[in-house]
């Protein structure tokens, strides 16, 4: 669940609405009088409206245009104070100059204020004033000459009791020269009332026109300074503006997903998401004209293909498809899309389908909103179904990817037995088997029609842009959607209540564990919010119940809970893991037993507290990225909320009592009243491989173009100059004491601090540390124990970690500022103070032995074994893991003194957080306790394995589909010359969905759902280059998608059209790119390791722009062709064919024990 922070903390209902208004306009009346009549300050009152209209709720001015008229105000209001005496001593006056100054100022009211007041002071020259001090005005103060000017003004010229005779004064003849007097001090007031007048109603007109021409909804107190229009179509945009880099993240969601599938074509939401890519009438294809109708039998043979039921038809008519989609294949430009993000440096192109909601993403350059809205638009209003086949044999990868994945199963499983009559529970996003097997383009087409409408979409972005310029330029595009007046509702039978446990099993190759959860109202519902509260009270990561009494007293592997909101359904879950010898239900109990406990109130109020303080750090954290921002939109629309309520929620959940919390859970999370499902050891029985059907491999068409993105490329954008980071003048460098170095960068954003101190040693040197560190997490000191230490730092919204890698080890300390000496406190005390305890030394070692025997049976944790094999050795597995004997024989005593070793060492701190130098340096200095003489730790880097010759190496798994890596490494070195055109070469390879990898084997050939290839640029100076390429495909395809890597990395595809995008991209990219935050540190400390003192990109920038497809060519030539490989390949041995394996070289097979180290 998301919330938010209303940081004013203002709220004015209706009345106070109307008072306010009143007021403004009284004071705006006033403002005006007083312009002209000397008696009232005519610019303050005028003010005063404006700041009354400011705070109403309706209202749509910036916080900075109220500044900007408040240094107006003060100007004016010094300008009326010295201005006439001024410019009577300066300048004199005449009549005719008085009328020029009328004209003048009403002139330059309508072109801009200021500037009236020159053709006013000019005419009034010409026709006759003098430039001297007038006869009968004393010498003096300029603030005397003001209040004598002011005297006349008000009371005549010869003050109060004189007469009024222009030729006399005191009895004494004047010359009729000195009427130029009276005309000037005319002049002056009557250019004083006017201006002041102007300035009045050009400040109305001002916070008038401040808000634009759209009236957005905003609230009162939003962090994000939230602004969403609707388009009259129906379309909803949500925008929050952060002008730290140069970039904008992107996110259109559609109300729609998984849940609105046709019961009869589960998966469809997901499958048109891919679809989505495909491109539109405009781009994706060469010839849309021609290509039609060979679409539109596609279409018509896979309406018969999927009511046929002999198996002979269907192969004869998915023949047939195949055929025809062969012939449209080369009329079609694949990957045009991507190439079209590419071309306007768009990152992260991607999409994905939930049950709720489907949302497409983008990060785009701030100077390319048109091109990306064009582009947008014309995918969203008019998608072309193409290359359907092949992308279906894509989805087929995915699906046969979610088989080996358990977790997914006890989430379908759940939602099952919770939601027997909605869609959560009935239907999955990735569809069924069957469903897949028999897809309808006709359908995906009237699914495209009913639900890709404005009045159910909306466009979420965060980053630098003009809000009205955003608007417009959506509503150029996109405004002439047609909404659907008809779109259809979800209609569902309302779930029962559970009156007892609904137990479900599931079955996989995965350790065991057990998941039991309760059904909760929808995400907009009262109750959410302290559904959130109650979350964190149970589990936090560091001290909830189940935090303090199961996982650091060590009675399960691990547990966690929360609570997980939906538009029309909620979910609160509790899950754990046994420990060796635990069975499921044992552990279900102890989960059951933490449950009853929110029931009983059997928790400290405090807690809620606490979970409030760090709800407001989680979101400062939050706002600091555009992801995360529009991301916030996206949930809100989807969930139907008002932002008003999502800004205020925060506030809300503080009020939330200890009482609350227990009615809450008596309510929802009833003894018997949930669902539970057991995730046990074991072959899947419902395990059923789709068998994709023979395809033949598109035509890739690389060098063909669509004019659309021909005019995308040639349009003219406003560049954006690089800024590539400054060492020397965006961070600093101190010593805190002899051997310790400090690495500082200030946070400019928030309140929140992170610090850490690095040590130059890692499990190569020791492989004993990650378990020290274990270890000290779950001790106390003789003055807290480790309950109240996390206890502690929950309270005041700071927490830490330690951990070990290979070559360094870190301890980090981060939360709130002010709190930052106190945490740092807690930690160097356990540090220093840890007490032993045996019993928890033995629990965890027994604990991490379960868990290294859970890790085998993952798919994931086996292959990323095996590629450490792969590339460092079994020397290297050896040197940094310890056998299970070693491990068992390690006291406490050996453990901690590792860490008190470790704080005898020269370390580096970084600091990123709020505080100056001093104070850093201060805190360091306060708490920071290290030895007064500190052993130096020289940094070393792991070697990695060369590949003299080709081999392969086959570990073990059982699943249908298999993980594939070649990895070569000849030893090359860093070469900073070279770095441009190797960079330039991975961007057109293999970088991204435009890369030649990725069109070859998944668009052109279907071969697998995920793949890439890139030569990997060395960690430090003296590091090697080497080259990898990964896929993850079905056994089945193994050889095909071997050979297909080999061809195209030792014969790179060759276009100048994709070299032109991938070089646009590069260069697109490092312009945009900026190195902000915490992570300047971490760039010194990246380009400190290769020897550099400024950022790679810079001369990646300069080099790249004057570079061709040859100096891309060469690079191949030089650094990728014709290496020698290392083929490493997870799966289930006896379905791969080994004879063909033995052609690329000898086979060695590894044991998990060699690849685990254990």
């Amino acid at each position: 669940m998301f919330i938010f922070v209303d940081v004013n903390g203002l709220f004015y209902p209706g009345y106070m609405d109307i008072a306010l208004s009143v007021l403004a306009f009284l004071f705006s009346i006033v403002g005006i009088i007083g312009c002209i009549v000397p008696a009232l300050p005519g610019v303050v009152l005028s003010y005063a409206g404006l700041l009354c209209a400011y705070f109403t709720s309706y209202s749509h001015m910036s916080a900075s245009a109220i500044w900007i008229w408040l240094a107006i105000t003060v100007a004016v209001s010094v300008a009326d104070y010295f201005l006439p005496a001024w410019m009577t001593r300066r300048f004199g006056g005449s009549r005719a100059g008085a009328i020029g100054a009328t004209v003048g100022v009403f002139a330059g009211f309508f072109i801009f204020p200021p500037i009236g007041i020159i053709p006013g002071a000019v005419r009034r020259r010409r026709g006759g004033g003098i430039a001297q001090r007038p006869r009968g005005l004393p010498e003096g103060n300029p603030r005397r000459l003001r209040f004598l000017s002011l005297v006349r003004r008000r009371h005549g010229a010869q003050g109060r009791g004189c007469r009024r005779d222009a030729h006399t004064r005191h009895g004494r003849h004047i010359p009729r020269r000195t009427g130029l007097v009276r005309n000037s001090i005319l002049t002056l007031s009557i250019m004083k009332k006017l201006l002041l007048f102007a300035v009045v109603i050009a400040a109305m007109l001002a916070a008038a026109c401040s808000n634009s021409k759209y009236k957005y909804e905003t609230v009162k107190g939003d962090p994000l300074n939230t602004k969403i229009y609707t388009l009259d179509n129906g379309l909803k945009v949500y925008m929050s503006v952060n002008k730290e880099t140069p970039r904008i993240q992107t996110y259109i969601a559609v109300n729609v997903g998984g849940k609105n599938d046709p019961a009869e074509t589960t998966g469809l939401a997901h499958y048109f998401e891919h679809l989505m890519f495909k491109g539109t009438q405009q781009f994706g294809t060469s010839d849309f004209a021609a290509e039609k109708p060979m679409l539109d039998e596609i279409e018509n043979l896979f309406e018969v293909y999927r009511k046929t039921t002999d198996e002979a038809e269907r192969a004869a008519i998915y023949h047939r498809i195949d055929s025809i989609s062969y012939e449209a294949s080369k009329i079609a430009i694949p990957n045009e899309y991507d190439k079209l993000m590419s071309a306007i440096g768009a990152n992260g192109t991607n999409a994905f389908t939930s049950q709720d909601m489907t949302v497409y993403v983008e990060d785009i350059p701030s100077n390319e909103i048109d091109n990306w809205a064009r582009i947008q638009a014309d995918r969203f209003k008019n998608p072309v179904i193409r290359g359907f086949h092949t992308e279906l044999e894509t989805i087929y990868e995915e699906k046969n990817m979610s088989l080996t994945q358990d977790s997914r199963k006890v989430w379908e499983a759940m939602d099952a037995a919770l939601f027997p009559h909605h869609p959560y529970g009935t239907q999955t996003v990735l569809g069924t088997q069957e469903h897949l097997k028999n897809p309808s383009i006709t359908n995906v087409k009237n699914y495209h029609k009913t639900y890709y409408v404005p009045n159910n979409m909306a466009v979420c972005v965060s980053g630098d842009f003009d809000p009205d310029e955003m608007v417009a330029t959506i509503e150029k595009y996109f405004g002439d959607m047609q909404p659907n007046p008809n779109l259809p509702k979800l209609h569902f039978e309302p779930e029962q209540p559970i009156t007892a446990p609904v137990v479900k099993e599931v079955y996989g190759l995965e350790a065991a564990n057990v998941m039991l959860g309760w059904r909760l109202p929808g995400a907009t519902d009262p109750s959410t919010d302290v559904a959130n509260i109650v979350g964190s009270v149970l589990y936090n990561g560091q001290a909830g119940l189940i935090d303090l009494d199961l996982n650091q007293q060590q009675k399960v592997l691990s547990a966690y809970g929360y609570a997980s909101s939906q538009p029309d359904y909620g979910t609160f879950l509790v899950a754990g893991r046994p420990k060796a010898g635990q069975s499921l239900d044992e552990v279900r109990d102890m989960l059951l037993s933490e449950v009853a406990k929110l029931r009983n109130g059997d928790f400290d109020e405090s807690l809620i507290e606490a979970t409030i303080n760090n709800y407001k750090m989680q979101m400062m954290r939050s706002f600091e990225e555009n992801e995360s921002r529009a991301m916030l939109y996206v949930y809100s629309f989807i969930n139907g909320a008002d932002w008003a309520d999502e800004v205020q929620q925060l506030d809300r959940m503080s009020k939330i009592t200890k009482q609350d919390v227990v009615d809450w859970a008596n309510k929802y999370l009833g003894p018997e009243s949930y669902a539970i499902v057991y995730k046990r050891e074991g072959k899947d029985p419902n395990e059923q491989k789709i068998a994709a059907p023979k395809i033949t491999p598109i035509v890739t068409n690389r060098d063909s173009q669509s004019e659309f993105l021909t005019e995308i490329q040639n349009s003219k954008v406003e560049p954006i100059e690089p800024v590539f980071v400054d060492y020397k003048k965006d961070m600093s460098q101190f010593e805190a004491q002899k051997g310790v170095n400090v690495l500082y960068k200030k946070n400019e954003t928030n309140d929140i601090f992170t610090l850490i101190y690095v040590f130059n040693t890692g499990t190569e040197n020791d492989p004993a540390l990650n378990l020290a560190f274990d270890y000290l997490s779950y001790l106390g000191t003789d003055k807290m124990s480790a309950e109240q230490i996390a206890s502690e730092m929950y309270a005041i919204a700071c927490s830490f970690g330690l951990s070990a890698g290979t070559n360094q080890s870190w301890i980090e300390i981060s939360g709130l500022s002010e709190n930052m000496g106190k945490a740092m406190e807690i930690v160097e005390g356990l540090i220093a103070g840890a007490q032993p305890n045996e019993e928890i030394l033995q629990n965890l070692k027994g604990d991490m032995i379960k868990s290294r025997a859970d890790a085998k049976l993952n798919q994931s944790r086996c292959f990323g074994a095996l590629q450490r094999y792969m590339i460092y050795g079994s020397d290297f597995i050896r040197r940094t893991t310890l056998t299970d004997p070693a491990l068992q024989g390690l006291t406490s005593e050996q453990l901690l003194a590792k860490i008190g070793d470790l704080m005898g060492k020269q370390h580096e701190v970084l600091y990123y957080g709020p505080q100056d130098e001093a104070e850093v340096k201060a805190a360091l200095a306060a708490h920071h306790k290290v030895a007064a003489d500190l052993q130096p730790l020289e940094k070393k880097f792991s070697t990695l394995q060369p590949t003299d010759e080709n081999k392969v190496m086959l570990a073990q798994y059982d699943a249908k589909q298999l993980y594939y890596m070649q990895y070569s490494n000849r030893g090359e070195k860093f070469d900073l010359a070279a770095d441009p055109q190797i960079t330039l070469y991975n961007e057109y390879f293999g970088g991204g969905m435009n890369t030649i990898v990725f069109q070859e084997m998944r668009e052109a050939r279907g071969l697998a759902y995920s793949a890439w290839a890139n030569l990997a640029i060395p960690t430090n100076a003296k590091g090697d280059y080497y080259y990898m390429a990964f896929i993850a495909t079905q056994n089945d395809k193994m050889q095909k998608a071997i050979e297909a890597f080999d061809e195209i990395i030792n014969n790179m595809p060759e276009s100048e059209k994709a070299f032109d995008i991938a070089k646009e991209a590069l260069i697109s990219r490092l312009r945009t790119e900026r190195t902000v935050k915490d992570g300047v540190l971490w760039s010194y400390i990246r380009m400190r390791d290769l020897g550099l003192t400024e950022p790679r990109g810079k001369q990646i920038f300069e080099k790249a722009q004057q570079m061709t497809l040859a100096d891309v060519k060469a690079a191949q030539e030089k650094w990728v062709k014709g290496r020698k490989y290392v083929y490493g390949i997870l799966g289930d041995i006896q379905d791969l064919d080994l004879n063909y394996l033995k052609t690329l070289g000898p086979i060695q097979t590894v044991t998990q024990e060699e690849i685990f180290g254990y």
